[in-house]
């Protein structure tokens, strides 16, 4: 069940409650130390403490030679291309942790993402999406999130607007993998409970796009005139 706010459950209740939803996770760096490589175990850890299915892969497993036209038209495509296919379309959403070169993202996930845009059906495609990033730098690797949401919603994929950036992450994690700091811990595990909800609700719950949605006090309006819209538009 999606959660009230307010509510307050514990995340064994929450487990048990909510209805089942899948993750694909993972880090966008093909170094086996990344500190996005952390941020994405501690997201899947996350997500299956609060009763969500998560699929925690490598960027290794999606790693592909430069994309070529040529290549592609032949039937050739490269092995990591189809497995990333197959598990972005297992999933009902995906989190991707990803760090931040030259104020951009990485070559090995734009590469890996332009492969998967000309496969059909595109699976990014109003699948639902939600981006992180670790950076030993004061930003967090915030503004390589920015480049990489550009090509992801032109290929249709619902981004979830807040985004998780750990800055001076060499030093934000615990010997045991958590984040150290209370008030961040908070504030990224509250961020993936707000996107579960969302994608949990899209995936059972589908008639709520298409109903209309009423409520009152819309500025500009008449007292006890109510407003009416279509979520989405």
């Amino acid at each position: 069940m999606v959660r009230q706010p307010g509510e307050g459950r514990g995340k064994v209740e929450e487990s048990a409650l909510r209805a089942p939803v899948g993750f694909l996770v993972f880090a966008a760096s093909l170094r086996a130390a990344s500190l996005n490589a952390k941020l994405a175990r501690l997201a899947a850890q996350e997500i299956e403490a609060c009763g969500g299915q998560a699929d925690l892969a490598a960027m290794r497993d999606f790693d592909c030679p430069s994309y070529d036209q040529d290549v592609q038209d032949s039937g050739k495509v490269p092995p990591g291309a189809v497995l990333f296919r197959e598990r972005l379309e297992r999933a009902d959403a995906f989190v991707i942790c990803s760090p931040e070169y030259n104020f951009s993202m990485p070559g090995v996930l734009k590469n890996a993402i332009d492969w998967v845009s000309r496969m059909h059906p595109q699976p990014f495609n109003e699948r639902h999406g939600l981006l992180m990033s670790a950076s030993p730098s004061l930003a967090g690797g915030n503004r390589g999130l920015w480049a990489l949401r550009v090509p992801l919603e032109h290929l249709g994929a619902r981004l979830y607007p807040e985004m998780f950036s750990l800055a001076q992450a060499g030093e934000a994690f615990t010997a045991g993998g958590d984040i150290a700091n209370p008030e961040l811990r908070t504030r990224f595990a509250s961020g993936i409970r707000g996107f579960m909800d969302l994608v949990e609700a899209a995936k059972h719950y589908p008639c709520a796009k298409r109903q209309w949605i009423e409520f009152p006090g819309e500025p500009g309006l008449p007292a006890g005139q109510a407003a009416r819209m279509t979520p989405g538009r």
